[in-house]
């Protein structure tokens, strides 16, 4: 039940920033608006925003005699997990990479890239699938999507707020509820970074657990440790094309080479997952003290709140 609550919780979040942005821009008549869009955006959420992240990245669907060892590997993991046989996608995209969508066991999808296929040997290859049979089993998948729609919005609307801010917008709605034009401002700044910190807190409270469920799935680590120093190291040399809003569906971290979207850093760090899958010491130099980066304080500070979810 604990991922179904936090998935209720994120569409809950998803309504009342909606209405509330329509309050802002719109007074009364503004919340009414954004009601029945927040209705629409929640059942868009639920059944379709898969689809929509798969069309995003030009995924494409194949079948056993397209891509006969890709989906001889994802049926044989299927098989050790006890899950239905999801659908395969191949992005087209050379950094390997790869994530695993859908509502739940039964319309799951796991998609790779093409430089995954080429780069990584067929034990890492395993490792990375079975990793994302992990999330499926785990029930994470539904979570990370509706997530990633989420933030989508809540960039869409925070855009929308400081457009209309600049152009007079939120001027004469003071007596419905509107928010001035300084206020609207102050919101648009505000909203990517609770959509950042949510982001945050959903993917790296559940990629150990992956890891760990992916090592037992594929029967043993060593596959996906590899992977994952291989996977990190491409990423810093050839970071993907990826939207930021869907970045923690990924194994790694799609962003992780680019400065400034590495400040929207949605993993726990490489070398502690390869070290917990390894049960050897970490192999990096120490983290940075926690006053030397508020984002991933903030995030901390939100998986904490967000694995407390898990027990309701």
């Amino acid at each position: 039940m604990g991922n179904q609550f936090k998935t209720a919780l994120l569409l809950a979040a998803l309504t009342a920033f909606i209405i509330l942005v329509g309050r802002m821009l719109g007074g009364r008549q503004g919340m009414i608006i954004a009601f029945f869009l927040a209705g629409g955006m929640n059942f868009f959420s639920y059944w379709y925003s898969d689809r929509m992240v798969l069309r995003m990245y030009r995924a494409r669907e194949v079948n056993q005699s397209q891509a006969p060892e890709l989906y001889a590997m994802v049926s044989r993991l299927s098989r050790n997990a006890d899950l239905p046989m999801p659908r395969v996608y191949v992005i087209p995209q050379e950094t390997p990479n790869a994530f695993a969508t859908g509502r739940n066991p039964d319309h799951a999808v796991v998609a790779v890239t093409e430089g995954l296929m080429k780069l990584m040997a067929p034990a890492e290859i395993e490792g990375v699938l079975a990793h994302e049979l992990g999330h499926i089993k785990n029930r994470d998948i539904l979570i990370g999507t509706v997530a990633a729609t989420m933030a989508g919005a809540v960039m869409m609307l925070a855009s929308m707020a400081r457009w209309s801010a600049i152009f007079g917008g939120g001027r004469g709605n003071d007596d419905e509820g509107g928010m001035g034009g300084l206020g609207l401002i102050v919101m648009s700044l505000l909203a990517p970074v609770g959509a950042m910190i949510i982001q945050m807190a959903i993917s790296r409270s559940r990629e150990y657990l992956a890891d760990a469920t992916g090592a037992a799935i594929a029967g043993r680590p060593e596959g996906l440790a590899a992977a994952l120093e291989k996977l990190g190291a491409y990423s810093q040399k050839r970071p993907m094309q990826a939207n930021p809003t869907t970045a923690h569906m990924f194994i790694v971290n799609p962003l992780s080479g680019q400065s400034f979207k590495s400040l929207f850093s949605t993993h726990p760090p490489i070398a502690e997952r390869v070290s917990r899958l390894r049960g050897t010491p970490p192999s990096s130099s120490p983290p940075p003290p926690p006053s030397g980066n508020r984002s991933s304080t903030m995030a901390d500070t939100g998986k904490a709140f967000w694995d407390r979810m898990s027990d309701r």
